[in-house]
């Protein structure tokens, strides 16, 4: 947090706008709008209830099949599951780590084929990178099917020039704690359809009619974001290139001190793709580097430095294993052997070193043991 975001929060509270809704929320969906390059944005209580929405103004309903990433954060597959639809799981690409298009359409075939044709996708931006939308784009628009993009760790990133954000019927953004800037909690819808854009803020504020009297003719929602929340998020929107330019200088001083290792793979990062680098992630193959995932996440933990694994893909979820899915080998290879190290915009150098050395430990320490039998 810096000085405008306490001057901008101060200046909600002295207003005296604390309940949902006033003069900051609509003043950060303007700029956010302008900042990613859409026209309409709609601020709202999570990137979750976004998701959630967006689906319901695609048309999603119950027993629909939604084609999504299993190598996603949970909130992807709930949302699906709150309209009643049913998840199906695509692997990752190893060129990309995000969904794999061959899979995809594969997948949508195979389901029109069985007479329950696909009613939506849902892409997810890994790490901060978006996905492969040229071949995405083209798939769904062979087969008429709308894509929702699951932007939430994306903000900042860009494909082929284009801003995350622009691709698909609707985007969904993420302003949770540990997002490239935050509102504490809180997400954004953007379209490009005004009609969309207006129907999500009459579900998101409980389906309230026009009239002087609480009438409702349909159920809604309480999605909407916090003037206080807005007036935060405004500051941090201002300070967006300086936390992504951070953000990618700390993958890059991760990649470099560990080149010399044997057996570590980063995300990629292919020719048109701008990726955030919201999370540095990388796999440690055992038998190359010397330990296994596992054993670096605990030697970092013993320092009191998180590190957390890459997701556990959605189709291995207990909650989501009945789910069908297209491929899912890649995903759970990332799962086993991925980890995530430290990759806030805050983190100093000198505590980026700390965590260089401690899994440059776990490398030496091994080749050396290995050396002496």
């Amino acid at each position: 947090m810096g000085s405008e975001e306490r001057e901008l929060l101060l200046d909600a509270f002295d207003s005296n706008w604390i309940a949902p809704l006033g003069p900051h929320v609509n003043e950060f969906e303007k700029e956010f709008a302008e900042k990613v390059g859409m026209p309409h944005a709609v601020a709202l209580s999570s990137c979750t209830a976004a998701i959630h929405l967006s689906l319901l103004l695609m048309g999603v309903q119950r027993g629909d099949f939604v084609l999504t990433s299993s190598l996603t954060f949970v909130a992807t597959a709930n949302a699906i599951r709150y309209t009643g639809a049913v998840p199906v799981f695509v692997d990752s690409d190893p060129h990309t780590w995000n969904m794999d298009p061959e899979l995809l359409n594969e997948k949508i075939n195979e389901l029109k084929r069985s007479g329950t044709p696909a009613k939506a996708v849902v892409s997810v931006d890994v790490n901060g990178q978006c996905c492969d939308y040229e071949a995405i784009e083209s798939i769904c628009q062979e087969h008429d099917i709308p894509i929702i993009e699951d932007a939430a760790e994306s903000l900042g990133a860009s494909y082929q020039g284009r801003s995350a954000g622009q691709f698909g019927d609707l985007a969904c953004f993420s302003f949770n704690g540990n997002k490239i800037i935050t509102t504490s909690g809180g997400g954004m819808m953007v379209t490009r359809n005004k009609e969309h854009a207006d129907r999500a803020r009459y579900l998101s504020t409980q389906a309230r009619m026009p009239a002087a009297h609480y009438e409702h003719v349909e159920v809604g929602f309480n999605y909407r974001m916090s003037n206080l929340l807005a007036a935060v998020g405004r500051g941090q929107l201002r300070v967006l290139e300086n936390r992504v330019e951070r953000r990618r200088e700390i993958f890059h001083r991760y990649q470099s001190a560990f080149d010399d290792l044997p057996g570590i793979q980063f995300m990629p990062e292919p020719d048109d793709f701008y990726s955030t680098h919201w999370l540095t992630a990388l796999t440690i193959d055992a038998k190359e580097f010397g330990c296994d995932r596992e054993t670096v996440r605990l030697k970092l933990e013993e320092s009191n430095i998180e590190s957390r694994p890459i997701w556990k893909p959605m189709h291995m979820q207990p909650a989501f294993a009945e789910f069908p899915r297209a491929g899912g080998d890649f995903c759970e290879h990332l799962f086993k052997n991925g980890l995530c190290l430290p990759s806030g915009s805050s983190m100093t150098d000198d505590d980026q070193d700390r965590v260089v050395s401690l899994v440059r430990a776990c490398c030496l320490e091994t080749t050396s043991h290995s050396d002496s039998a």
